[in-house]
């Protein structure tokens, strides 16, 4: 679920994606210039290691940046990284703690609102299954827990119901 953090090369030139390539170049020159690693005095070891290290980046930034299609591209995959967001969790409810429906074979967990979360039996056993196979690949020996996001059916609120994988879901109703 959790994505490593990109750096946004608009930030690393202290520019704006609206700025035209005449502003970008000229925020690239002023770092270059701060940075360069040929302009560095006799500073310690570190402190050139730092500059040299911002250097490259803005080095980098500029020449994706500099390029319109590049430019275009790297906005494009900017943007579907913003608008890619985790769906809005309101709390965490543990399978054991929800009501099993035999007739209808979900588990079930009031909401405040007074409708209702529901996860199927398949949901459970797919979710289950998919993240064991995982681990398997992985490797993991740690006590994992799997769940799902689940919106109640009347309001907006939501919750992840989450279960222990190594647990044994046919206490919990699951065949």
């Amino acid at each position: 679920m959790c994505e490593a953090v990109e750096e946004d090369l608009y930030a690393v030139l202290g520019a704006s994606p609206s700025d035209s390539v005449q502003q970008l170049r000229h925020r690239y020159q002023q770092l270059a210039l701060q940075y360069h690693p040929d302009r560095l005095g006799g500073g310690s070891s570190s402190e050139a290691e730092s500059a040299v290290k911002r250097f490259l980046e803005a080095d980098a930034a500029w020449r994706t940046l500099s390029d319109p299609s590049t430019r275009r591209q790297y906005d494009l995959q900017r943007r579907a990284r913003e608008l890619k967001q985790d769906w809005p969790v309101d709390s965490t409810v543990y399978l054991e703690d929800m009501t099993w429906e035999q007739d209808e074979r979900v588990y079930t967990y009031s909401c405040r609102c007074g409708g209702g979360f529901n996860v199927s039996e398949e949901e459970v056993g797919e979710e289950t299954q998919r993240r064991r196979q995982d681990d398997e690949e992985e490797e993991t020996e740690e006590e994992e827990h799997s769940g799902v996001v689940v919106c109640c059916d009347t309001c907006s609120l939501s919750v992840c119901v989450t279960w222990s994988l190594h647990g044994n879901t046919q206490s919990f109703g699951c065949q």
